[in-house]
């Protein structure tokens, strides 16, 4: 699903040592991954060139077997609608928005994952409807404006528009940041629930360790960068 071979990023060429400086990275299909490291170890910029957002100075980035470092900008973007589900540690939802219409611009820039949504139910809006209900959010708060709704609310909306249309891989930034730990861990099972059921991989990111027990593999991406063994 995913393979990295000697990746190297960095942000400007005068940069003495490079961000990122992987050799080896394989994410197979379905994997829920715990990606963490303390802040500033580049855990942000990964997931920037997992996305296709920049490109490395160096190497090779595979997603579902195609080298998206070596498409075009416009392909990259094509790329992301239709495969990569993003759930940013802010949320990133427009607030004078609905919780649906929040999560049905999960599918606006793809006729991909429109197609896969309407395989669910009816119409993209019931899709919308049905995956915030399976993450917890009841009816009765589906349809006001997200910005009226707790952080915790907001977190599964901004989780549902990630999973609307079954994209292949689901990318987590820090998204349980502002929990309490009790509330990190039952947030950490529902996205389990839904990528299992779409079977995505989900590469979950975050500097709390104490998440990874929940985890089948853990990757230090400290130790990823220097060379030893990262995984557990």
């Amino acid at each position: 699903m995913i393979t990295l071979e000697n990746v190297l990023f960095k942000w400007h060429a005068k940069q003495p040592e490079p961000t990122i400086n992987i050799t080896k990275l394989d994410i197979d299909q379905g994997e829920h991954v715990f990606l963490h490291g303390p802040s500033g170890c580049g855990k942000s910029t990964l997931l920037s060139l997992l996305a296709g957002v920049t490109v490395p100075t160096q190497g090779n980035i595979q997603l579902l077997g195609k080298a998206i470092n070596q498409l075009s900008n416009s392909k990259r973007d094509r790329f992301r609608a239709d495969h990569i589900g993003y759930i940013f540690q802010n949320f990133n939802l427009l607030p004078y928005l609905s919780p649906i219409e929040n999560v049905t611009l999960g599918c606006q820039f793809s006729k991909q994952r429109q197609k896969n949504a309407l395989k669910n139910s009816a119409t993209i809006a019931a899709e919308a409807s049905r995956l915030l209900t399976a993450l917890g959010l009841n009816d009765a708060l589906q349809h006001q404006a997200v910005a009226q709704l707790s952080i915790g609310q907001q977190q599964r909306v901004a989780a549902a528009r990630a999973f609307i249309g079954s994209p292949e891989i689901i990318i987590a930034d820090e998204p349980t940041s502002a929990l309490d730990t009790q509330n990190r861990q039952a947030f950490v099972k529902l996205l389990f629930e839904q990528a299992s059921a779409a079977n995505s991989t989900l590469i979950f990111v975050s500097h709390d360790e104490t998440l990874q027990t929940l985890f089948t593999r853990s990757i230090s991406l400290v130790e990823l960068q220097g060379g030893t063994d990262a995984t557990h």
